[in-house]
């Protein structure tokens, strides 16, 4: 399997964004219209577009949905998206209409019962985003942390069928510092389920990094400010990374 890059596309109030930390008010915006910069990573060779719908993250309810469907049914790319899913119908609404993963977040801390459940009906579809800080997971768009530990939890999805995570470090993300690898490959290692790394890549160096661990689970990574900012390129990342 191919070291797989994802392009990142946040949205609020419709633009593409990019925090600093999940710190709301440490935004910058990149574009505004979500759509033609998807276009121009899968122009580029993105085979995967992930997207994130801050403000639903943050409302607890769908937000930016229109921008991910017209991304999923328009343009050649497979699609996940995160951000204000926290129901069965939030999961079927966007596979249903050609999106073909849903990742959730807060959703597995606050109803774990469910989220087995989605497991065992959706399969592969459903990720589990494992967005830590200090180690514990944070929810309701990283504005709460919980007292779950993000590999313990990890540990009980793995058992109840999750076949990928992705791990990230809020102390790292938007910062351009380089990931926190030594807590990614921990999570791929114990849990022995695939990881998706995510925040702090400040270049292909850090994706070369990453994939050292191929073997060991990690088997892509998420880039957002890095592409935006222009530290990294997404052809030529394309072209050092998966092909």
């Amino acid at each position: 399997m191919s070291f797989t890059i994802f392009p990142a596309i946040d949205m609020r109030n419709g633009q593409c964004v990019r925090l600093e930390q999940g710190d709301f008010n440490k935004q910058t915006v990149y574009g505004d219209n979500p759509f033609e910069v998807a276009k121009g990573f899968v122009e580029a060779g993105a085979s995967w577009i992930h997207m994130v719908d801050l403000d639903g993250a943050k409302e607890g309810s769908k937000q930016n949905a229109e921008h991910v469907i017209k991304v999923a049914q328009q343009l050649e790319a497979r699609v996940q998206i995160g951000g204000g899913i926290r129901s069965e119908e939030d999961v079927d609404y966007y596979l249903s209409r050609g999106i073909d993963r849903v990742i959730i977040g807060s959703l597995a801390v606050r109803d774990l019962s469910l989220t087995k459940r989605l497991l065992r009906k959706y399969g592969e579809q459903i990720v589990i985003g494992l967005d830590a800080r200090d180690g514990y997971v944070a929810t309701e768009g990283w504005l709460e942390k919980s007292e779950v530990q993000a590999v313990d939890l990890g540990k009980e999805l793995a058992e109840a069928g999750a076949q990928t995570f992705v791990y990230t470090d809020i102390a790292k993300d938007g910062m351009l510092q380089g990931p926190n690898t030594k807590e990614i490959v921990r999570l791929a290692e114990q849990t022995g389920v695939d990881v998706i790394a995510s925040g702090g890549i400040q270049g292909v160096d850090d994706l070369q990094e990453l994939k050292k661990y191929q073997s060991r689970n990690v088997i892509g990574s998420i880039v957002g400010k890095a592409l935006y900012t222009n530290r990294i390129q997404l052809t030529e990342a394309l072209n050092e990374e998966v092909r």
